[in-house]
C-alpha cells in the first residue's frame, strides 16, 4: 500500500511532498499597510467574499517550519523559506474576514501546504534585511529608528520595493491580518468538456493553534509595485501607504474550516 499525505506517494511514505500535519512556523515578518483603489480590488473577490474597505497589506516573512517529529530544522534547506503575501479586507457573510489574491514562495515544499490550505502560490524570489542581537552598521537596530527594506522578484522581473522605518511599539497588528483569512481551494478537471467543472472549488477559512506573537514595532513605510507583463498585481498597487511594521510570530496547522462549496452553493 502507498502511504503519503501528498503527492508523490510510495511505499514508505517518505517523499511525500509534504507530510502529514501539524506543522509548526516561526517567522519574521515585515509588513506595509495600504489602501488600494476599492474598484479594482473588489475585481479580484471570489464568489461568497465582498470588499470591506481599499485597506491592504503585504506581508514580507522569513519563516521556519517543522512537522510534529520531523524536525526539518536541523537540515535548514527543508525548514526555512520566503514569502509575500498579499491581504485585503473581505466580509464574509458580514463578518470581517482576509482575502489573498496573491501569495509567492521560494521552496515547493511551502507551496504545496499552501495549496492543500487553499492559498494561491506561485514561485517567487523574497529578500528582506535581517536585524541581529550585536550591534552593527551593517544591521538596522529593531526599534526606534530602525530600517527596513523588502523586495519580491517574480520570473526574474522585480514586482515590489518596500521599505520600513521603525519610530514605536504598536497595539496590533497590521490590518487585515490572518487570523481571519479565507481561502479558495480549487483544482480543475482536465477532462475534455470539464475544464468549467473544477473538481474542488470551495471557500475555506484557516484554523490555526498556539499562536504567539512578539512586540510589534510599527513606522513609516514606503512601497512601489511595479508594472509586469502578465501578473495583475499592479492594479493592487497602493493609493496612499499607511504604515510599516515588524514583528515575530509563531502558530501551528493542522485544521481548516469549511465555509461553502461554490460548485453547489452549500
Amino acid at each position: 500500500m502507498l502511504k503519503g499525505y501528498t503527492l508523490p506517494r510510495t511505499p514508505r511514505g517518505t517523499s511525500s511532498l509534504a507530510p502529514t500535519p501539524p506543522w509548526h512556523y516561526v517567522g519574521n515578518a515585515l509588513a506595509v499597510e495600504f489602501e488600494a483603489s476599492p474598484v479594482e480590488a473588489a475585481a479580484f473577490m471570489p464568489e461568497g467574499l465582498e470588499l470591506s474597505s481599499g485597506r491592504s497589506a503585504a506581508y514580507f516573512i522569513e519563516w521556519q517550519y517543522t512537522s510534529e517529529n520531523g524536525e526539518e530544522y536541523l537540515d535548514p534547506v527543508r525548514s526555512q523559506y520566503r514569502e509575500t503575501i498579499i491581504l485585503l479586507s473581505a466580509e464574509y457573510k458580514g463578518l470581517p474576514v482576509a482575502y489573498c489574491p496573491f501569495i509567492w514562495v521560494d521552496q515547493d515544499i511551502s507551496l504545496m501546504r499552501g495549496l492543500v490550505q487553499g492559498w494561491p502560490k506561485q514561485i517567487g524570489s523574497t529578500w528582506i534585511t535581517r536585524s541581529y542581537d550585536l550591534p552593527s552598521k551593517a544591521a538596522p537596530i529593531l526599534g526606534p529608528g530602525g530600517k527596513f527594506g523588502a523586495t519580491l522578484s517574480v520570473k526574474e522581473r522585480r514586482l515590489i520595493d518596500a521599505q520600513v522605518t521603525l519610530s514605536e511599539l504598536a497595539a496590533s497588528l497590521p490590518s487585515p491580518s490572518f487570523a481571519s483569512a479565507v481561502n479558495v481551494r480549487y483544482f480543475p478537471e482536465l477532462a475534455t468538456e470539464k475544464h468549467d467543472l473544477p473538481a474542488v472549488h470551495e471557500l475555506v477559512q484557516l484554523k490555526s493553534r498556539d499562536v504567539k506573537i512578539s512586540p510589534v514595532w510599527k513606522g513609516e513605510a514606503t512601497m512601489s509595485i511595479f508594472d509586469h507583463p502578465y501578473l495583475e498585481l499592479p492594479d493592487l498597487r497602493p493609493v496612499s501607504v499607511t504604515a510599516g511594521y515588524r514583528f515575530s510570530f509563531a502558530l501551528t496547522v493542522d485544521d481548516l474550516v469549511h465555509l461553502c462549496d461554490l460548485r453547489t452553493g452549500m
